[in-house]
């Protein structure tokens, strides 16, 4: 459950996408490829997130011992178990320095392996979660291209990047 970023960088990295669940950067599939829809769904977001405020506050007030840690509200507990999330994959090449005349990256998959232009993937996702769980039988991690041109059929089953 890895992807190694590797080949013409400076630092080699492996990325473990099982946390990236509790990283602040993931959107929601709907977020990226769906933004109209999302729009309308943040007035019923708002919403739930007062009355979740207000259900907490009661049961806060009716308890003598309240937990101490509370980091994570019950809405976006909610929203981690059922939601379908993306990691923009700049960051983590950035952090690995790619050389001056990377142009291609090879994206290695049990399928087989697949070449793209390295800033189209620069500006890709990678799909880590599906309905709040980690892609098991076809991950660790699928790759959608920012345009949405492989909306419908992502590139599955990475398991690591090679820079050329």
């Amino acid at each position: 459950m890895i992807v190694q970023i590797a080949g013409n960088v400076n630092f080699p990295i492996t990325l473990d996408p099982t946390v990236w669940i509790f990283d602040d950067r993931k959107v929601t599939f709907k977020e990226v490829f769906e933004p109209e829809s999302v729009e309308t769904s943040a007035e019923e977001e708002d919403e739930l997130k007062r009355q979740s405020l207000r259900f907490d506050r009661e049961v806060y007030q009716q308890k003598l011992n309240p937990p101490v840690n509370k980091s994570i509200n019950r809405y976006e507990k909610q929203r981690i178990v059922n939601g379908t999330f993306l990691m923009p994959i700049k960051p983590f090449l950035h952090t690995s320095e790619p050389k001056n005349d990377v142009t291609k990256a090879k994206l290695v998959s049990d399928e087989g392996e697949h070449i793209v232009d390295a800033d189209q993937l620069a500006d890709s996702y990678l799909l880590f979660a599906e309905d709040g769980k980690p892609l098991k039988e076809d991950g660790p991690v699928h790759v959608y291209f920012n345009d949405g041109s492989n909306r419908k059929e992502p590139i599955k089953g990475i398991k690591r990047i090679e820079l050329q």
